[in-house]
């Protein structure tokens, strides 16, 4: 089997992703081709932790906004996470993945509390573990969750799969004329307001010089092609001349 590039990753699914073709709830086929391809990158020896977006079920400050307390409507995307989490770990466990799901705000009946020594520890072992509840904090993303699970487990490489093939210069449906990025700094993300992740978790790659790799989940196996180290999507890192 070819030797896969990262030893270590942080894989980013947001939930729309998960929804597939009906923009909310779980559409277990996309679901079910998702952990087939994370079945695989466990079986290359790649340790895989997993971070789940909320945005088909509830989005805290877009969907609360205006109506909710921005702090009680946050917590409510965390739960929508821990509810994707659960999907995710059953689906994994169906296929013979071992799996772990931690949450930042303990819930010992349904998941193990995140421990980052734990967490590491599972995936040595060959498990994929699961982070759940974002951050466990109020105003933070699941992007900016990502990125500091990835830096505290000491990933390789944040894999961020979205609805979208790359960074573009704009807004591609507004836009036919946005160019497609191969590479980017994340200065330049930054200085050029690219949607990327939001602007704390793009300062928080690029302060722990973590690369993140964002490409499409449409099709699930580009997690395996970034594995190999093959070009897709873009990859945003520090020095791009690399």
């Amino acid at each position: 089997m070819e030797e896969p590039k990262f030893k270590r990753v942080l894989l980013k699914i947001s939930g729309e992703a998960l929804a597939g073709e009906k923009h909310s709830g779980l559409d277990f086929g996309v679901i079910g081709s998702v952990c087939d391809v994370i079945k695989e990158a466990v079986a290359m020896g790649v340790q895989v932790g997993v971070v789940v977006g909320a945005g088909n079920f509830w989005r805290g400050a877009k969907d609360g906004g205006g109506r909710m307390e921005r702090t009680r409507a946050d917590h409510m995307g965390m739960l929508g996470t821990v509810m994707n989490c659960l999907a995710v770990a059953d689906v994994l466990e169906q296929k013979g993945v071992d799996v772990r799901v931690q949450t930042a705000i303990e819930m010992r009946s349904i998941a193990e509390p995140y421990v980052r020594s734990r967490a590491i520890r599972h995936m040595e072992k060959g498990r994929v573990v699961i982070f759940g509840c974002g951050t466990g904090n109020p105003f933070f993303s699941t992007d900016t969750a990502a990125v500091l699970r990835a830096a505290e487990i000491e990933a390789d490489v944040i894999l961020l799969a979205k609805n979208v093939d790359g960074v573009y210069s704009a807004d591609p449906v507004k836009d036919p004329t946005a160019r497609k990025y191969d590479a980017i700094s994340y200065s330049d993300v930054l200085a050029q307001h690219l949607a990327v992740m939001d602007t704390t978790a793009t300062s928080l790659s690029m302060d722990n010089n973590i690369p993140v790799l964002l490409f499409a989940l449409k099709d699930p196996y580009n997690i395996i092609r970034a594995l190999k180290g093959e070009k897709i999507g873009t990859i945003v890192k520090e020095d791009i001349t690399q």
